[in-house]
């Protein structure tokens, strides 16, 4: 299941993105920026402010309270994502077609760079960690590890001692649920940057819905079993890829 989940990790957003340009015609520039926006804005300034806050003085107060804390990293995710989904539609992608199709690549290079990244690339080291630990490498991958990581390794190597084969088909199942909400809210953001005016409300309805998901993410894992924080996930994703199909016929009528 390791070795599913790294091929379809690392396979599912290329083939999306080889599909949207021969199939669609977009232009494969769209999708690498959406990629590189959320390597810049998700893996880099929102890390730095992560940094900075959760080693601050008030650092253990939201890690240590789960409200506090779904409240501050689904905010942090929702700003930091959207406000560059915001900023690379008015900038970078203003001479690219109106239509949805844009919004959609977008979406697909962010979503999937995600994807590979979170979960392609991870599925690789569990899978690589797990080799060598049914080839009785333990202690000297315990040994090479700092010693104040050792607990983590420990950690780590318990964790995927005794996971279930079919618990890694939620993992499957969660990103599929990230990309579609990615996709959706790029095209709540492309309608608000292309169309202006009264449709500017999409923009802040982007940053809420993004928080409600990872918001309540965290605090349902606590409370909730995964199948039921997977299912609700998936039920907002596809409500939001719904609202993004029905904007998606707003936009022809920009260049009319």
């Amino acid at each position: 299941m390791m070795a599913l989940n790294a091929i379809l990790g690392i396979g599912v957003p290329i083939v999306l993105a080889w599909w949207l340009v021969k199939k669609h015609k977009v232009n494969i520039r769209t999708i690498l920026i959406g990629a590189a926006v959320f390597i810049v804005f998700a893996l880099v300034l929102e890390t730095i402010m992560h940094q900075i806050v959760l080693k601050g003085p008030h650092g253990a107060t939201i890690t240590g309270n789960i409200w506090y804390y779904a409240l501050y990293g689904g905010l942090a995710a929702g700003i930091f994502e959207e406000t560059g989904r915001f900023l690379a539609m008015k900038f970078l992608l203003k001479k690219e077609p109106a239509e949805a199709r844009t919004a959609v690549a977008y979406g697909a290079g962010h979503g999937g760079v995600e994807m590979m990244i979170i979960f392609g690339l991870s599925m690789i080291s569990n899978l690589a960690i797990a080799a060598m630990i049914n080839g009785g490498q333990t202690e000297m991958l315990l040994g090479s590890a700092p010693a104040d990581a050792r607990a983590q390794v420990e950690a780590q190597f318990a964790q995927l001692e005794t996971t279930s084969a079919g618990t890694y088909l939620f993992g499957l199942w969660e990103r599929i649920s990230a990309i579609i909400l990615q996709i959706g809210l790029s095209v709540m953001v492309w309608t608000a940057v292309r169309k202006g005016g009264k449709w500017l409300w999409l923009f802040p309805a982007a940053i809420m819905l993004h928080f409600l998901v990872d918001g309540m993410a965290v605090i349902l894992a606590k409370s909730a079993s995964t199948v039921v924080v997977e299912a609700i996930v998936f039920c907002i994703a596809i409500a939001v890829g719904a609202m993004g199909f029905m904007l998606a016929r707003k936009l022809k009528t920009v260049e009319e």
